[in-house]
């Protein structure tokens, strides 16, 4: 599949942050639809799988992704969910800058935490999509959010994150602890949420999908995708156009 072609752009948070970030424009003629796409833990706005999902969403509107602040070429360091709302909201201000009447948040895991909150805490967007996303912080059921915890909280585990991943994590310990996803989807109503979720994640099992959609209010849709397993890596090109005809149909 030819990747469609895309513009980077450096974009600015409301607390100073660089945010790198790319935009895709909409093969489909939908010039009013702008959609933002928000990446996981560790995870690149460069990275193929990222770039492949941003292609295909680029059928049903104009694209902007970007890399959460502490991730790739972006400044900052991670705050893993709390802070990176004002990443999420510096996009979504450049797609309504650049001509982008209705907006659409898609996130993976950490960053479909981020555009519940944001979509809570900031408002302004007209559709949300969370994607493998925690309903709940602090959760280490799952061997690999062990190891997540274990990159987060010691010092040897950043270094192997800057090292192995470019991905710059904060020492702070959050304070106060930001609202939790399942509270902040309460929130966001009247704005439609979509909850995605994959009965093989091997991050964060079906309970989190099924408290963060209970914890919403109207209108707001739950998948569980038989099969499908964690975030960017695991997404089919089929599912990301259910997700784009989802979009479209709430935005039209």
């Amino acid at each position: 599949m030819p990747i469609a072609p895309s513009f980077p752009v450096m974009l600015r948070t409301e607390d100073g942050v660089r945010i790198d970030a790319v935009h895709t424009p909409s093969r489909a003629g939908a010039t009013g639809v702008g959609i933002v796409v928000a990446h996981g833990f560790t995870g690149s706005w460069r990275e193929r799988t990222a770039r492949r999902i941003a292609h295909v969403l680029s059928g049903y509107g104009g694209v902007v992704a970007f890399d959460f602040r502490g991730h790739g070429h972006s400044g900052g360091e991670s705050t893993v969910g709390d802070l990176e709302i004002l990443d999420a909201d510096a996009a979504v201000r450049h797609a309504r800058v650049i001509g982008y009447d209705k907006i659409a948040v898609v996130g993976f895991s950490m960053g479909a935490a981020v555009s519940v909150r944001h979509a809570a805490l900031k408002r302004g967007v007209d559709a949300v999509v969370a994607v493998s996303g925690p309903a709940r912080w602090y959760y280490r059921g799952t061997k690999p959010m062990r190891q997540v915890h274990w990159a987060i909280e010691r010092p040897i585990g950043r270094w192997a994150a800057r090292v192995a991943k470019r991905t710059r994590i904060a020492r702070a310990q959050w304070d106060p602890v930001p609202m939790p996803p399942h509270e902040a989807a309460g929130l966001i109503t009247p704005t439609p949420l979509l909850v995605v979720h994959g009965d093989a994640d091997s991050f964060f099992p079906l309970e989190h999908a099924h408290q963060l959609y209970d914890g919403a209010r109207e209108p707001k849709q739950l998948w569980i995708e038989p099969g499908y397993g964690h975030a960017e890596s695991a997404a089919t090109p089929e599912l990301i156009r259910r997700i784009g005809k989802w979009i479209s149909s709430n935005l039209s």
